[in-house]
């Protein structure tokens, strides 16, 4: 029996389309982007000195179009010799960048920022076709941030010598940026780099390396140098030889907390800076005062955005209880509209996952759920029958402690908590690990920016989410890293001192398992007393923490002995427990503290002063005594340690942030937040104004300290808590632990819950700082063992002090309500 004939489908008529209200497709031309690929016959080499290079008998990479498996072009998997080869032309490149006027500088920036715009339609598309994004957030979001960055990076290049007075170009800088946003996040580094007169080696995602290749063909059209803009393409491998290379001074890096980890152990102790943006797990917070409608479309942008692979992604959702199931419900209905598909389509929500290895991650978090009991609700609706993709993926009845609450997922879904009061939704937001960024849902301004400021994270938005700009500074608290792009908090991660050279330490051997071993002070026949004199009353100086004396753990004492061999007093030996002790007490110190007023601060520095002015003969003598200094010496440094507290104490109440002038209608409030409780070590040089120079700016600006005093002399400081105490200074606030630096250093290092740590001692100390301070990515400041002036003031006071003792961040505030923008 013959089968009948198929039905040709008819299209939908006009009757059929009112009533469904379906979307029809509305792709974006790619024809320009395929000649470009054909132009360079498919096959890219790397961009080095202002020209395409093709070594030989490099293995290649195809890149393809993940929401169709198109092939579209190859590119090189670089090797050792193509990272030399880059650095070098970049070094030699260096030495003009460096020296070009500021306005000479910025006129290439300018000149850069018109060329994109003049092929913005072809690098939208490029971006689109690489990663798997919807060509409506690259044309609408990617491209615009973009070009805002090279026109706002002019202007600091133009200004550098008088908004940036004091500080001077890093060098050639490394760059490894991810796949997620490889355009912008590459424009990020490049536009801060090259405006403070540095160089830069990009080193671009394997999964997507074409828009950055597109963008350093862009800059050599628009006239810029060769060398002062490479780009090299290889593999993970590759990106860790740039930044281990010794010709290289800085190393930025954006990326998983895991890579950002190893890349922190990788440069340990080299002499090269390095700022991190990594991770993330950003709380969504939602209030009963919220417009929930509202709230709906910025969930939307808050989390499937870009497939939901952005850092700071809204992926944990707080929901006040009493509104709890009316949103999700909301939530649900939203996703059944939902519409995936091919990247180039102009009318769809969300596009392909970048990988399969990417998709297959993502699923194994959501099956893990499912697995715990968790409820998990996804919109299959409108699937692709091709591609890589992943449906937008809603997961309720999970825990605190749940894998998918608590892990990075990086993907399209959305996990939700419910919350009763204000202060359990903070709570709930800060029980994370990291701390990049998050958001605040209500129509109570007031109570938006309690939250916001109470919330550690380095970027939120009130009502609103992944909202960008040039102007204000992105990077995160915690183990989401540290250092900014953007703002000009992101160019003092491309600037060191004016006076500083780059340090290069030697390369030090060091041993982890017997760094800081050290045995306690034994007796010695030497008490300090003369033959035949009745023996002075002792006094054995205590440790000082919670604002009391307390007695050594492990109750062993070691003498401090001058230049001429006497024994001019005794202090306690400190221990892991004693640490243990003073960042607790640091930690209980801290709310209170960081809130007070600032003028109080201020007040309570200013005292310090007073009475260290008042001890001024009685603390000299001891210091010229302990020191074997003479005593005009000793005067000096104790009235540059009372000048330097009335420097700092100025500005207790001068440095709190400002209003950022971004693109937003509304305010972007910048706030410098204190780090916590910072870990100090204090080198041997000026005992007292080494001392004063270090804890000041920290505790000025709110932070709580515990700080290890001179190891040789550490009398003054022992002297100082009598300060302290007549001071006002709150108990906590700077707590003092006396012994061998590197066997403290090593467990203060360590300490899980220090969020900073400035070391000042040897170069092997200053390595095992850097490298164990991977273990929770805490921010470090140490000297590679070279020793500064303190008596000078740009050594001894400069910006770098107030730099290290701040984190920003920034608040989004939209407004709207008069007019309508």
């Amino acid at each position: 029996m013959a089968s009948a004939p198929q039905q040709t489908p008819q299209p939908n008529s006009v009757k059929q389309i009112f009533k469904s209200l379906s979307y029809g497709p509305a792709p974006e031309a790619d024809n320009v982007a395929q000649a470009w690929f054909d132009d360079h016959e498919r096959a890219f080499g790397h961009f080095i000195d202002g020209k395409w290079v093709k070594p030989e008998g490099r293995k290649t990479y195809q890149t393809k179009n993940p929401a169709t498996g198109q092939n579209l072009a190859t590119t090189l998997q670089g090797t050792q010799d193509d990272v030399d080869l880059a650095v070098k032309s970049s070094r030699k490149a260096y030495q003009t960048w460096s020296k070009t006027p500021p306005h000479v500088r910025a006129r290439y920036m300018y000149s850069v920022a018109r060329h994109i715009q003049k092929h913005q339609r072809l690098v939208s598309v490029v971006e689109a076709m690489d990663n798997g994004k919807p060509i409506r957030e690259t044309r609408d979001a990617d491209i615009p941030v973009t070009v805002r960055h090279w026109y706002h990076h002019a202007g600091w290049a133009q200004l550098m010598d008088t908004e940036m007075k004091g500080w001077q170009s890093v060098g050639v800088v490394g760059a490894i940026v991810p796949w997620n946003f490889p355009l912008m996040l590459m424009t990020w580094k490049v536009c801060a780099a090259l405006a403070m007169g540095n160089t830069i080696i990009l080193k671009p995602a394997t999964y997507t390396r074409l828009s950055a290749l597109l963008m350093a063909e862009i800059c050599s059209e628009a006239g810029l140098p060769p060398g002062v803009f490479n780009v090299i393409t290889g593999s993970g491998q590759m990106g860790s030889a740039l930044a281990a290379h010794n010709d290289i001074d800085k190393v930025a890096f954006t990326g998983s907390t895991q890579v950002g980890q190893t890349l922190r152990r990788l440069i340990a102790g080299s002499g090269k800076k390095l700022s991190l943006e990594l991770g993330g797990k950003s709380a969504v917070i939602v209030f009963e005062s919220a417009d929930l409608d509202s709230t709906v479309e910025g969930l939307v942008d808050a989390i499937w955005f870009n497939q939901g692979q952005v850092c700071s992604a809204g992926s944990r959702l707080l929901v006040q209880e009493s509104i709890y199931g009316h949103l999700v419900g909301k939530l649900k209905t939203r996703l059944t509209h939902f519409r995936l598909g091919d990247s180039l389509d102009k009318t769809i929500d969300m596009g392909a996952i970048v990988d399969e290895s990417q998709r297959k991650s993502i699923e194994e978090f959501v099956e893990d759920a499912r697995k715990e009991g968790a409820e998990v609700y996804q919109a299959t609706a409108c699937f692709p029958a091709r591609g890589c993709y992943y449906p937008p993926t809603l997961i309720t009845n999970v825990q605190t402690v749940s894998r998918v609450v608590a892990e990075e997922i990086f993907g399209p879904v959305l996990v939700v908590l419910p919350f009763r009061t204000a202060k359990e939704a903070i709570t709930l937001a800060n029980n994370s690990m990291y701390g990049l960024a998050g958001s605040v849902w209500t129509e109570n301004v007031s109570l938006a920016m309690e939250v916001a400021m109470s919330v550690k994270a380095g970027t939120l938005w009130v009502n609103s989410h992944n909202m960008f700009d040039a102007a204000a500074g992105f990077g995160g608290y915690r183990q989401s890293g540290y250092g900014r792009d953007g703002g000009k908090e992101g160019l003092y991660e491309y600037v060191r001192p004016s006076w500083e050279a780059r340090p290069r330490p030697a390369n030090v051997d060091l041993d982890l398992k017997t760094f800081g071993a050290y045995i306690p002070q034994r007796p010695t026949l030497d008490d300090g007393t003369p033959n035949g004199q009745i023996p002075k009353i002792d006094r054995t100086y205590k440790m000082y923490y919670g604002g009391s004396q307390k007695r050594p753990d492990a109750q062993y004492s070691r003498p401090v002995i001058n230049p001429d061999g006497k024994v001019v007093g005794h202090v306690g030996e400190g221990n892991r427990k004693d640490l243990r002790n003073a960042v607790e007490a640091a930690h209980n110190a801290a709310p209170g503290w960081g809130k007070r007023a600032a003028h109080n601060r201020a007040q309570i520095v200013y005292y310090m002063a007073e009475n260290l002015e008042i001890r001024r003969e009685e603390i000299a003598g001891r210091l010229a005594e302990m020191t074997g200094r003479s005593m005009e010496d000793a005067l000096r440094e104790v009235d540059l340690s009372i000048t330097r507290l009335f420097h700092w104490g100025a500005y207790c109440d001068k440095y709190g942030g400002t209003v950022q002038e971004t693109s937003l209608y509304g305010a972007t409030i910048k706030i410098h937040e204190p780090m916590g409780v910072i870990g100090i070590a204090c080198s041997d040089s000026y005992p007292l104004l080494g001392f004063v120079s270090l804890f000041a700016p920290a505790v000025v600006r709110g932070n709580t300290i515990v700080i290890i005093p001179s190891e040789k002399y550490p009398l003054m400081a022992m002297d100082f808590y009598q300060v302290f105490d007549t001071s006002d200074l709150p108990g906590g606030v700077v707590n003092i632990i006396t012994g061998d630096r590197d066997h403290l250093t090593k467990f203060l290092a360590e300490h899980q819950d220090v969020q900073s740590m400035w070391y000042f001692g040897c170069a092997e100390g200053s390595k095992y700082v850097e490298y164990i301070s991977a273990e929770n990515v805490k921010r470090t400041w140490v000297n590679y063992g070279f020793e500064r002036d303190w008596e000078d003031p740009e050594q001894g006071q400069g910006g770098e002090f107030l730099y290290q003792a701040v984190q920003v961040k920034n608040i989004w505030v939209p407004m709207g309500d008069v007019f309508a923008n």
